[in-house]
């Protein structure tokens, strides 16, 4: 058994992982990074940018279906599914290509390959060949997709996210379950490439919306285009030659059978700590075994353990895994001199169309965090200028701010060019902005932000309106802080 002596073991090469690593050795420690799974990070591999390639041929076939609208007639369309599928390969590998170039230049002493495991407090076996004491360890071991065991036994036609980026071709048919982010994603761009597509979810949930105005315009908007299933139930899953049957059951109770070439669980993902042995790590866990946090400093408890990224089953993204990996990384190289480190405001963003973006607080934190105390503005993309000049005029923003001080705490949106206006409010909320102040800001014209400006207008009218008598301010419920 080789055994080693460091001051930081990472667990986890992921985007979580090798911020943490980066940040304890800029912190002059010593620092190992373990990871048994294959080395690329999940957004390069099968998340952020797989996903996006497939969208981006999805765009295109479709900018070629709205172009008559336009006067513009291009012919028909052809789609070559196996073109689509070798370019969206091609580029995966080429950007899981860098991530790992960037590994291989990290010395080869701190990079050992296999799965970790705690045997101890501050000791870790890693597989059965090597023995790790660190004097503090940072789990970054990310997330897997969900995929419920009585579906799987249906065979391998029913996958996860992760098997999509694996095609040689594109099917004829897909049914996606659930209708958040990630399916919602990959469920339209699918349709827009020529794939029979049917949604099926067990709520009225459209991924991270949570205002029930915003939601109602995402939900129309979508099922315009996309047949989607909502408040349905999954009933079984069964092999049917080459095809698989898929059983649902209606709100009312009706069942009904239909066949797919595969059924794609787009349901969630579940962190990766069942099999590090946390029992015997010295920590507190919640009831799903998650370990209790702090989320400013990500300790776990006042222990030398910190967690990072997916694994902590908070927020799901590439730049709040980096920020998180950053935090840990660095209180762990200075434990016990723990402090808090920056955790941005909030921002979510689905590449759907219209996209749909949540910066900073949403409706529902807010009725946690504000309830009585914040007021709403809303634009819709209907009438706004330049959605209309691009055939893009379909949407609902909505923006909130807070009676009394005046301050924009975030917004909830589906519309075009989503992912812009997010990162302008998202910035907006992070510096403290009123909505007086984001006023006073340049618009140009004609541009969709201008729509951004209509709303704010309408929320700096409603905060001129609070309540007659507003609930005690609570000190430490600021939005993303």
């Amino acid at each position: 058994m080789n055994v080693i002596h460091c001051d930081v073991a990472v667990i986890g090469a992921g985007s979580a992982g090798l911020s943490a690593y980066r940040a304890a050795r800029t912190a002059g420690k010593h620092a190992v990074l373990i990871e048994g799974g294959p080395y690329g990070t999940t957004c390069a591999r099968v998340g952020c940018m797989p996903s996006k390639l497939l969208i981006s041929a999805g765009e295109a076939a479709h900018a070629v279906h709205a172009a008559p609208a336009f006067g513009v007639h291009a012919g028909p369309v052809r789609i070559d599914g196996a073109a689509v599928m070798a370019r969206v390969r091609s580029e995966r590998d080429r950007f899981v290509g860098f991530v790992v170039d960037n590994i291989d230049q990290l010395p080869a002493e701190d990079r050992i390959r296999g799965y970790a495991r705690f045997a101890a407090p501050g000791k870790l076996l890693v597989d059965e060949h090597t023995e790790v004491h660190a004097e503090r360890i940072v789990i970054a071991t990310g997330s897997s997709p969900v995929v419920p065991e009585e579906w799987a036994q249906a065979g391998p036609r029913v996958i996860s996210s992760d098997a999509v980026f694996e095609w040689t071709d594109l099917p004829r048919s897909v049914a996606v379950i659930g209708t958040g982010v990630i399916g919602l994603e990959l469920g339209q761009a699918l349709h827009r490439l020529g794939v029979k597509v049917a949604f099926y979810a067990r709520g009225n949930s459209i991924a991270q919306l949570s205002d029930p105005e915003a939601l109602a315009t995402a939900t129309q908007v979508l099922k315009e285009e996309l047949t989607m299933h909502f408040q349905t139930q999954v009933v079984s899953v069964k092999a049917d030659g080459e095809e698989l049957a898929l059983t649902t059951r209606d709100l009312a109770g009706h069942e009904h059978c239909a066949r797919f070439d595969y059924v794609l669980a787009a349901i969630g993902r579940t962190p990766n700590v069942k099999s590090l042995r946390l029992d015997l790590a010295g920590i507190e866990r919640d009831r799903r075994g998650i370990p209790l946090y702090d989320r400013s400093t990500m300790q776990c408890g006042t222990s030398p353990v910190f967690i990072a990224g997916d694994a902590n089953d908070e927020l799901p993204l590439l730049p709040e895994a980096a920020d998180q990996g950053r935090i840990a990384g660095h209180n762990a190289a200075l434990f016990p001199d723990v402090q808090p480190g920056l955790r941005r405001t909030p921002l979510t963003i689905a590449f759907t169309d219209p996209q749909i973006a949540t910066p900073g607080a949403g409706w529902r934190d807010l009725w946690h965090s504000h309830e009585g105390r914040f007021a709403v503005g809303a634009v819709s993309f209907a009438d706004q200028g330049r959605s209309r000049v691009m055939l893009q005029n379909r949407g609902l923003l909505r923006v909130y701010g807070e009676y009394g001080s005046g301050r924009f705490l975030g917004a909830e949106m589906i519309g075009p060019r989503a992912e812009h206006i997010g990162h302008l409010l998202a910035w907006a909320a992070q510096a403290g902005m009123t909505v007086a102040a984001m006023l006073d800001m340049p618009f140009y014209h004609p541009v969709i932000e201008e729509g951004v400006r209509t709303a704010l207008r309408h929320l700096a009218e409603e905060l001129k309106h609070p309540p007659p008598e507003l609930p005690a301010p609570c000190p430490d419920c600021t939005p993303g802080t």
